[in-house]
């Protein structure tokens, strides 16, 4: 039998698999390539450095987030543990200090006596024993499914980002053509060239103090603004032929393009954010977000784009506050790659073919940090059962985490696509409680309340 669980990929979902194996008494190898292989999005070394939004959205009670992350702070999350550490000032979201969060993530990692940190770049996922010798030599050529029993047990969490050699092979072992989506990051501005003058500090219906700051435009301005980031030039996308975007996170130049209003309903909507200096709301307002604790740097919220450099900054400085930014981060594209998990996956996160090899993160087709980290959680305790020769367990199905195992694993769809956590994916309600429960934040309540309890007992008989 193996000794070691083998987690290749050191973001979000591979931290929390290989935390949650080794708190469990395994010994685990976790495979990070940086730095000796970088990505198009990563800017330094650390584990779980987080490339897009300081956001792990909505922490309010009674929202399907919410119960997500509470759901992984009674498992013991470390990065939950993390963001609890590393949180900075954002109304109702769990936003965190994104470089002292990777820094204490990597630090808990190094520490822990159960974990190995391996810096290579993991090339194929088929040969028994390659990946486990550290080997980063390319043996896609062996039958990918012919895993030896008791050879190791491995966990891919390499993200959106897999590098392309162990792309292809994870390709070869689906038997699919990869599936894709295009991904853009905010800019991020210094604080002290804001114009506080015009802007304003507030958060959206004064929940959060002054966690935000607001940039309001009138008619004129916003239409100058919009005229500007439609005929502004963008990033040129060359690797493939047709674009897919992950419709949570468009590019404010493509939300621009679906109508001239769509932007004043979206990231720049001016609703619950009245303007001190007139008691009323703007015609359209840009928020931006604290980014560390030292609050020197701020993200433009929902700003994402893929515009060129230039560009960005003279449309950017448009908008009343910016005119004369200094941007510490333009905004960018990436490539996301996930699986067909529903062909691939069971709901504990094996592979139908292989008992031995687990998949976790974005790559499973969950989209969101969280939802990473969740699905992380799950496989590195089903490794750990699989080493001990222990059934592997589901999550309850009436919880934010079962929901998400059992879309990625089950969902019947010709066109698989990534998802967040939302109550349209939990255990619906039988007709007897719907009826009970009329109103949606009634139901919604409800069904966290529900899903706590289940949460809890499982926890305490299944997992302890």
């Amino acid at each position: 039998m193996a000794e070691v669980i083998n987690v290749i990929g050191g973001g979000l979902a591979g931290v929390e698999a290989a935390w949650q194996a080794a708190e469990l008494g395994v010994k685990v190898r976790l495979f990070e390539m940086r730095p000796v292989l970088q990505t198009p999005a990563h800017r330094t070394d650390k584990l779980a450095e987080i490339v897009c939004s300081n956001s792990l959205k909505t922490d309010e009670p009674g929202s399907a987030p919410y119960l997500l992350k509470e759901e992984l702070r009674r498992g013991g999350s470390l990065v939950m543990e993390a963001a609890a550490a590393t949180r900075v000032p954002a109304g109702a979201a769990l936003s965190v200090d994104r470089i002292k969060f990777a820094e204490y993530i990597t630090e808990r990692i190094e520490q822990h006596p159960n974990i190995e940190i391996v810096r290579e770049e993991v090339r194929s996922l088929s040969e028994p024993g390659a990946i486990a010798t550290g080997s980063s030599v390319n043996v896609a050529d062996k039958n990918p499914v012919a895993t030896a029993p008791g050879s190791d047990i491995t966990i891919i969490a390499t993200g959106p980002l897999t590098s392309d050699a162990l792309t292809a092979d994870i390709m070869r072992f689906t038997g699919d053509d990869q599936l894709y989506f295009y991904d853009a990051i905010a800019p991020i501005v210094a604080a002290d060239s804001i114009d506080m003058s015009i802007a304003f500090k507030a958060a959206r219906y004064g929940k959060g103090g002054d966690d935000y700051i607001n940039c309001p435009m009138s008619k004129e301005q916003y239409e100058t603004f919009f005229n500007a980031l439609t005929e502004a030039k963008s990033v040129p996308l060359k690797r493939f032929e047709e674009t897919h975007w992950f419709e949570s996170c468009l590019p404010i130049e493509e939300i621009a393009r679906r109508g001239v209003d769509t932007l004043r309903f979206g990231p720049m909507k001016p609703v619950g954010l009245p303007d001190p200096k007139t008691g009323e709301e703007a015609y359209a307002c840009v928020q931006l977000r604290q980014e560390n604790l030292m609050a020197d740097a701020y993200g433009l919220v929902g700003f994402q784009n893929h515009l060129r450099y230039g560009e960005q900054e003279r449309v950017l400085r448009l908008i009343p506050g910016l005119e004369n930014a200094e941007f510490l981060q333009f905004g960018q594209i990436h490539r996301n790659t996930f699986i067909n998990s529903p062909k691939i996956l069971n709901e504990t996160l094996a592979t139908k073919s292989n008992p031995n090899l687990f998949f976790a993160g974005q790559i499973t087709g969950v989209e969101g940090y969280v939802e990473s980290v969740a699905t992380g959680w799950l496989a590195g305790r089903n490794a750990v059962n699989t080493l001990n020769g222990k059934p592997m367990i589901t999550a309850p199905q009436t919880s934010a985490i079962g929901a998400l195992c059992r879309y990625v694993s089950n969902v019947e769809t010709k066109n698989f696509q990534p998802v967040n956590i939302t109550f349209g994916l939990l255990e619906p309600l039988p007709p007897e409680l719907r009826k009970k429960y009329r109103k949606k934040r009634e139901r919604h309540s409800f069904q966290v309340e529900r899903a706590l309890k289940d949460w809890d007992a499982w926890l305490e008989n299944v997992c302890r």
